[in-house]
């Protein structure tokens, strides 16, 4: 990897970043953390996206590298970003801001129809690379992209659950976090209240023929 990648020493700490959303609902970035021992999963961090226009990945990342880096302990010596030369160009204005001169930058740009093995990896003061698909260096690199991409989905479909929820149960009136938490218990999940009838629904204690009603109408 060294000789790959043009690097003097192998990096100790890689972390690798990606953003996941639905059309821009509840976007979330994740960074996970390589060492020489290889994945950290006690020091991955999730990072809900706020405050940005719906699918704007570029500010997204801005937004997750700075809050990310502000703290600037433990720094890595390479970060892989998931995307391509705008991912980048956001890393490279974190890293003028925060003064992150000691970091490497390398974007892990996707090739045509993101098959694994045609990526380019792009860099701030080098040309593109395209290593071979055979590349144990690559295979790496591949391998710590998709486990921040995992971990990244997998945060963005709770968030995304957690929100659907509150909009259809807390939006009612008269339901507030408990009562939510208890039909969701009772049911099983959001699922369960849609399919429940009123009857079903005034079986929950505290819920009452009044309150079921409503949640009904809601819901239908």
């Amino acid at each position: 990897m060294a000789n790959a990648l043009q690097q003097d020493a192998l990096p100790q700490r890689i972390e690798c970043f990606d953003i996941s959303h639905s059309n821009g609902e509840a976007t979330v970035a994740s960074c996970v953390v390589f060492d020489s021992d290889g994945a950290k999963p006690q020091a991955y961090r999730r990072f809900n996206i706020n405050n940005i226009n719906a699918g704007d990945d570029y500010a997204a990342m801005r937004q997750v590298l700075t809050r990310r880096y502000q703290r600037q302990t433990p720094l890595p010596d390479m970060v892989l970003l998931d995307g391509g030369k705008g991912q980048l160009a956001q890393a490279m204005a974190v890293s003028a801001e925060l003064g992150l001169s000691a970091i490497q930058f390398i974007a892990v740009a996707k090739g045509e129809g993101r098959k694994a093995g045609s990526e380019t990896l792009i860099f701030t003061h080098k040309p593109p690379l395209h290593l071979p698909a055979t590349s144990p260096a690559l295979h790496l690199i591949q391998y710590i992209r998709d486990e921040a991409h995992r971990f990244a989905i997998t945060a963005h479909r709770q968030r995304r659950i957690k929100a659907r929820q509150h909009s259809v149960l807390q939006d009612i009136a008269g339901i507030g976090v408990k009562r939510q938490q208890q039909l969701l218990r009772y049911f099983g999940g959001l699922k369960g209240v849609q399919a429940a009838g009123i009857d079903d629904l005034a079986a929950v204690p505290k819920i009452g023929s009044q309150l079921a009603q409503k949640i009904y109408n809601a819901l239908h």
